[in-house]
């Protein structure tokens, strides 16, 4: 039994496949709590593996995002290989401090030691590193993650003087190092979830 928070078929707004039609699992629960996170932690029902992969299979996309919460806390190669027996692409959006399966088709690593006390990122490498960007991060703690693409994604404060301060240094810092291009959290500009 895993504990899911909610099971949605929507479009992914951030990153790579920013724009493409995905499954979203978001699995309850998570090994830090960060302030700005949009998941509810305590919330979610249990599902058996079977109940997960049937409401999965009623969407047509063949792409999988397992997300959370901290989706390691629950995700198992087994789980895994179901959904590739559906023929899907798994996708995992981690925190980075927990081992990732290693059937998992795509990595998208966003580590949150700058924000949270004992969230050690013990990943070095993945398919994409998002960098949740306030404007005064170090981006020198981030140099011994190899990725295959760069993502920095302006923290959403909630405070629009404050968002734009973040979006004008989030762009003049990809303009002054080019190996990083922005994510914005478009399913907020289109209004899904």
């Amino acid at each position: 039994m895993k504990r899911i928070n909610e099971i949605f078929y929507s479009v992914q707004g951030e990153g790579l496949h920013a724009g493409s039609p995905a499954v979203f699992i978001r699995f309850s629960g998570c090994n830090i709590r960060c302030p700005f996170c949009d998941t509810v932690h305590h919330d979610g029902a249990f599902m058996a593996d079977e109940e997960i992969i049937n409401e999965v299979a009623k969407y047509p996309t063949d792409l999988v995002v397992v997300t959370g919460g901290e989706p390691t806390m629950q995700l198992t190669e087994e789980f895994v290989e179901k959904l590739h027996e559906l023929g899907k692409k798994v996708c995992i959006e981690t925190n980075g401090t927990r081992e990732v399966s290693r059937n998992i088709d795509f990595i998208t690593l966003s580590p949150k030691f700058e924000f949270v006390k004992k969230a050690e990122c013990i990943l070095t490498y993945c398919d994409e590193l998002k960098v949740v960007y306030n404007g005064r991060n170090d981006m020198s703690l981030y140099d011994d993650i190899v990725a295959n693409h760069y993502f920095l994604q302006p923290c959403d404060m909630g405070n629009e003087e404050e968002n734009k301060r973040i979006m004008e240094a989030t762009v003049a810092y990809c303009l002054e190092h080019p190996k990083w291009r922005i994510s914005l959290q478009t399913q907020k500009i289109l209004q899904v979830r």
